[in-house]
């Protein structure tokens, strides 16, 4: 369900920046978030979006942790340095609590794991400080966490199944057969 919003909720400058790799992701995003008035700028890495952050620096934005050309912080600190009170959302596809620490550090409002929707996106985008934001509506099963962490993980490990059975202190069999499933819902 598609939250209307009028012009007062998103205050006198609705510019938003939406920086991921994840192209089809991308694309979906800024559509959702234009037909919530919004008006947005994309960018795909981490230069285009210090690029945009620096030349135009919007009110609100959306920046996903993981770009394959660095680390979405580095927009998150640009945009603070230019303007202070913008509201930032970091995404991430690999939630932790480390991740989420570093997040709020480097001056992001709210951190959301994916799969999030634009309605989420939107609510905490949107969220004055002093109120909690709903619980979600599908939180991940404990399965899902699980199976996220191990692959967090597997990927710091440049996908070695060694080591990652060696910091996970799993059996490197079990690991490539969890590694071998799709992933739970």
């Amino acid at each position: 369900m598609m939250a209307m919003l009028d012009e007062s909720d998103l205050g006198p400058d609705p510019s938003l920046l939406l920086v991921d790799d994840d192209e089809p992701f991308l694309k979906r995003l800024a559509k959702a978030m234009e037909k919530r008035g919004f008006s947005v700028e994309t960018a795909g890495s981490v230069a285009a979006g210090r690029a945009i952050a620096t030349a135009r620096p919007p009110a609100y934005a959306v920046v996903d942790l993981r770009l394959e050309d660095g680390n979405g912080l580095d927009v998150v600190e640009t945009l603070r340095d230019k303007r202070p009170d913008a509201r930032i959302v970091v995404l991430t596809g690999y939630g932790a609590i480390a991740t989420a620490v570093a997040a709020v550090k480097f001056g992001a409002t709210d951190y959301l794991s994916k799969p999030a929707d634009a309605d989420d996106i939107t609510n905490a985008l949107l969220a004055n400080g002093d109120t909690l934001p709903p619980p979600p509506e599908n939180p991940m099963s404990a399965d899902r966490v699980r199976w996220e962490h191990i692959q967090r993980i597997y990927e710091l490990c440049d996908r070695n199944v060694s080591e990652t059975a060696r910091r996970l202190n799993m059996h490197r069999r079990t690991l490539q057969r969890i590694l071998a499933k799709r992933s739970p819902r």
